[in-house]
């Protein structure tokens, strides 16, 4: 039978700062709302108050940009404040034209302005993405099997755009207790054909579903996917990073 697939959106999760329980707030809202929790219950939860409650929040008044900053920002109307940041958190820059900037991140991530983001941040700053978005999970993932007693999962998710379609689709960052990806290849198809190149974006697929409750103003930033079958070895967000020599753009 095809599985049932839930998204539950979690409320009444409070304005995050630096040093917060994120675990204990979640097991607070979950109470007020009267959501238990199940076995298998995946967590996503999206990167800003991650970010937020690890320190990742940097006040624009202690940037001061490089030359090279204030005339990227010049020229396409931006602040240097924040171009010089996203110079700051690339490995290397990718591409820089029309006013964007592809950046690889130091995790590998590729993406515009190297997760630099301003929205949702407090007035005169912007949000880093988290140092280590794997073990941000993980650690949120033992607090939470913890405090529930449960074998649970956890994404941290984000916002990417993608290189061949329009469209904005959320993505994980980080990935705890479930496979990021699922590998196909070498067996067969429903007609008994090898599957030669066919891998499955678990972790990304689960971010993009609870993405479309959470939404960018609704102040959803915690939601649980349950019903899926992803009790196999855990993955990483790393995983579902494509090494240099494969990917198209570098």
């Amino acid at each position: 039978m095809p599985q049932l697939i839930q998204i539950i959106p979690l409320s009444g999760i409070p304005e995050i700062g630096n040093g917060d329980d994120l675990a204990s707030l979640i097991c607070t809202a979950l109470r007020v709302q009267g959501c238990r929790v199940e076995k298998g219950d995946i967590f996503v939860v999206a990167q800003k108050i991650v970010s937020k409650a690890e320190g990742r929040v940097v006040a624009l008044a202690e940037i001061t940009p490089s030359r090279r900053a204030r005339e990227w920002a010049e020229q396409w109307g931006k602040d240097a404040r924040l171009i010089e940041l996203v110079f700051r958190e690339s490995r290397r820059i990718l591409r820089m034209e029309r006013g964007i900037i592809v950046a690889e991140t130091k995790h590998g991530f590729v993406c515009a302005n190297a997760g630099v983001d301003a929205s949702n941040a407090p007035e005169g700053a912007a949000i880093l993405l988290p140092e280590n978005p794997d073990k941000s999970a993980r650690v949120l993932r033992e607090n939470l099997n913890r405090l529930f007693d449960k074998h649970l999962g956890v994404i941290v998710s984000d916002t990417f755009g993608r290189a061949w379609r329009e469209g904005l689709v959320n993505v994980a960052l980080g990935v705890a207790g479930m496979p990021a990806l699922i590998d196909y290849r070498g067996q067969r198809d429903a007609n008994g054909k090898l599957l030669h190149a066919t891998m499955i974006a678990t972790a990304d697929e689960i971010a993009s579903a609870a993405e479309l409750v959470m939404g960018k103003s609704d102040r959803i930033p915690v939601v649980i996917v349950r019903g899926l079958n992803v009790d196999r070895p855990g993955g990483t967000g790393q995983d579902l990073v494509r090494p240099a020599e494969r990917d198209l753009f570098r």
